[in-house]
């Protein structure tokens, strides 16, 4: 009992430090597997794809989900482990690891932080659209969740990705472990399962030096946004969805956080 509180006081005093950090992964400690072969990864929160390493914690997990083809399995930890996924991969083919976080909240002291933070994420009538709602000026809450997937191959990795019903959500419209995959990474961004038209999808590329450059692109009419890639780099695709809240909480705005995180391997 003691072990457990100590631990839930130190995951509150993590969360409090990276409470304003922007993105949230998760990053395998590889992306091709052998089947029978150990399957991790850590859940990461920070910026410039570099960040900590948050341990599993059932209070902050909405769903942990391990998808191949039509097998779903969800994750069973224990408090504090780390890293969150500690498995042994036993099906062969593309293997979706799936997370949702409960809801956090974060209190913006100031209205040029909370306008910062919008512009980065292209949310360039934010002031009008807080005025219009008859929201008031800071301090006020934001309320966020975050919904993040995963590519590992196991084995030949073969498959495909495919909706699955989060909040927001990267589907990935090609495989980067096929043996057919050439140099686009082709994604489709959705919101409550409806494409996101001309909306921001910002790249994190991380080369083999460890070296991150970061690159924005855009989603077409059907929400579909075509990014070329390096093989052997590994990627975060990060995209946000802000909205007002209308169901009475503390907080004023929703975001909702969906990121996607994969390798291309070296030929």
């Amino acid at each position: 009992m003691l072990l457990s509180r100590l631990v839930l006081v130190l995951w509150c005093a993590i969360c409090a430090s990276v409470a304003t950090a922007h993105e949230f992964w998760i990053e395998p400690s590889a992306y091709q597997v052998r089947t029978d072969e150990k399957m991790s990864a850590h859940l990461k929160n920070g910026q410039g794809f570099e960040g900590i390493n948050l341990a599993f914690f059932n209070r902050n997990i909405a769903r942990f989900d391990v998808i191949v083809g039509d097998k779903v399995t969800p994750v069973v930890g224990r408090m504090g482990d780390s890293p969150a996924l500690d498995i042994t991969a036993q099906v062969d083919g593309l293997a979706v690891i799936v997370h949702e976080t409960t809801p956090s909240f974060v209190t913006y002291k100031s209205w040029d932080k909370f306008a910062a933070f919008a512009e980065h994420k292209y949310f360039p009538d934010i002031k009008a659209r807080h005025d219009a709602l008859g929201f008031g000026p800071a301090p006020f809450k934001e309320r966020y969740t975050r919904h993040a997937k995963t590519l590992i191959a196991v084995g030949t990795g073969a498959g495909s990705d495919r909706a699955i019903g989060l909040e927001t959500e990267f589907v990935a419209l090609t495989n980067p472990y096929a043996p057919t995959f050439m140099d686009t990474m082709k994604v489709q961004l959705l919101d409550r399962g409806q494409p996101r038209v001309d909306a921001q999808v910002e790249v994190f590329d991380r080369a083999t030096d460890g070296t991150v450059t970061i690159n924005l692109y855009r989603t077409n009419e059907k929400g579909i946004a075509e990014v070329p890639v390096t093989h052997g780099h590994s990627y975060l695709f990060d995209g946000v969805v802000l909205r007002p809240i209308t169901d009475g909480q503390d907080a004023i705005w929703d975001t909702f956080w969906a990121s996607l995180t994969f390798a291309v391997p070296q030929r």
